[in-house]
């Protein structure tokens, strides 16, 4: 209240406009009221009341104090937004990380398997996913393959069906022969048996002739021999009486000696055996039935292995068939589900047997390849869990440390070179399995930061 005297001694005929600079001084102390007040002052000139000069410094007071907590409010804003934004660098200052990461996977090189020109691609279309184990890329033929043998094979089997019928012929033939030689020797044995049975008979009566001439001879010598006593009878007639006794008894055993004969001969003709001394043991027709029957048997025996040779023949053919289509034609497929990396050749194009056709990349098998600091390396041993950080604010995946190499180069046949990774010489690789989750993605050259747990580093 002791600036009052001093507000309002004015010059006189003073008014709004002699004041004016005294409340100019008190608005660039209260900042923003003072335009406020010199708006009052030029639309309300009589208002020169005591509250009037009072206000300024009432304002004064209370802006100091309402701007005390927003001072507050803005400094911890400052040192959280400072804490927050600080803390991350160093947060990746004490991980230990990679300085580098790519997700890599291992190439499949598909070759082919023979020479030949490219057929047809239709498995070359371009499609970005991953294409399931088994599809057909496509197909290399080879028309100038050697089918030499498969020739030969053919040339073989079909002389053989051309001959098999001819032997077919000269079975029946041969059969038919034997038939008719068989029914002659069945007559010839009948009709020998039956001359045998009546030379039987024959001479069986000239046994009973000879019988009865025997016993008229002994008759007569027993006469004479009653009659040579009394003189009747000379003994010359009684001698020649005597010899036809003797001559009619040998008549009769002769006789019963051939029916002897003629009764094996009958045996043996009945037992298929023809016994005598102008022909052999069998007769011409028998023997030729015999031959017959023997050819017969020949030409089965023939026609049965043509038949056999026929069967190992198809057999033959049938995998020299396959064997000349294997090397004739190939179909290239995908061995493992994956994508087409590298595309090596061309439909219309001549390759040659073992030379690159197409690189694919193996999605089942990715790995993450990393270089990191010589600290980091030679903390790390294999089995080291690590997560993998996508560049893509990704979700990060874990992994585990499978193979280190150093600054040697890594001994696998990857897409990506993990040379390229030159910021620091020294690298690892980690298998992360949820890369291999089985969708249609296969994420080779993203980017990324690995993690390694500090749990699984190697103590020094």
């Amino acid at each position: 209240m002791q600036n009052q005297p001093r507000f309002n001694s004015t010059p006189e005929g003073g008014g709004p406009e002699s004041a004016k600079p005294l409340t100019e001084s008190i608005d660039g102390a209260n900042g923003a009221h003072g335009p406020q007040r010199e708006l009052d002052a030029h639309l309300s000139p009589g208002k020169t009341d005591a509250s009037g000069t009072d206000a300024p410094a009432a304002n004064v007071a209370q802006s100091k104090s309402s701007r005390t907590p927003l001072r507050f409010v803005k400094a911890a804003a400052g040192i959280a937004i400072v804490a927050v934004f600080g803390w991350l660098p160093l947060r990746a200052l004490f991980q230990t990380s990679s300085v580098e990461a790519v997700v890599n996977s291992r190439l499949v090189t598909l070759r082919s398997p023979i020479d030949g020109k490219i057929s047809s691609g239709s498995g070359l279309s371009g499609d970005p996913g991953i294409v399931a184990g088994g599809t057909f890329i496509l197909r290399v033929v080879n028309p100038r393959g050697d089918r030499v043998r498969l020739d030969d094979l053919r040339s073989q089997i079909s002389r053989l069906e051309n001959e098999r019928p001819s032997l077919v012929s000269k079975i029946a033939s041969a059969r038919a022969a034997q038939k008719d030689l068989a029914r002659q020797a069945a007559l010839f044995t009948e009709g020998r048996i039956r001359q045998l049975e009546a030379r039987i008979a024959e001479i069986k009566t000239s046994i009973e002739a000879a019988a009865a001439r025997r016993e008229e001879a002994a008759a007569a010598v027993e006469r004479a021999s009653s009659l040579i006593k009394s003189g009747s009878v000379s003994s010359v007639e009684l001698g020649r009486l005597t010899r036809d006794q003797t001559i009619a008894l040998q008549t009769e055993i002769g006789a019963r000696r051939r029916l002897d004969a003629t009764q094996v001969e009958l045996t043996a003709a009945r037992d298929g055996t023809f016994l005598g001394d102008s022909y052999n043991d069998r007769p011409s027709s028998v023997q030729r039935e015999e031959e017959m029957r023997q050819r017969a048997e020949g030409l089965t025996a023939d026609v049965a292995h043509a038949d056999a040779q026929i069967s190992w023949l198809n057999g033959e053919i049938e995998s020299e068939r396959s064997r000349y289509i294997s090397r004739s034609e190939a179909e290239i497929k995908f061995p493992v589900a994956g994508r087409i990396w590298e595309i090596l050749t061309a439909p219309g194009e001549d390759v040659r047997a073992g030379q690159p056709l197409i690189r694919l990349l193996d999605c089942s098998g990715a790995v993450v390849t990393a270089n990191v600091t010589e600290r980091v390396y030679n903390s790390l041993q294999l089995g080291s869990v690590a997560h993998f950080r996508p560049s893509d604010d990704g979700p990060e995946l874990a992994g585990t440390v499978v193979n280190l190499t150093g600054s040697a180069g890594a001994a696998a046949n990857l897409a990506i070179n993990p040379d390229v990774l030159s910021k620091e010489p020294y690298r690892a690789t980690i298998s992360v399995p949820g890369l291999n989750d089985g969708s249609n993605d296969c994420p080779v050259g993203r980017t990324g930061r690995v993690i390694f747990s500090a749990d699984n580093a190697r103590k020094p």
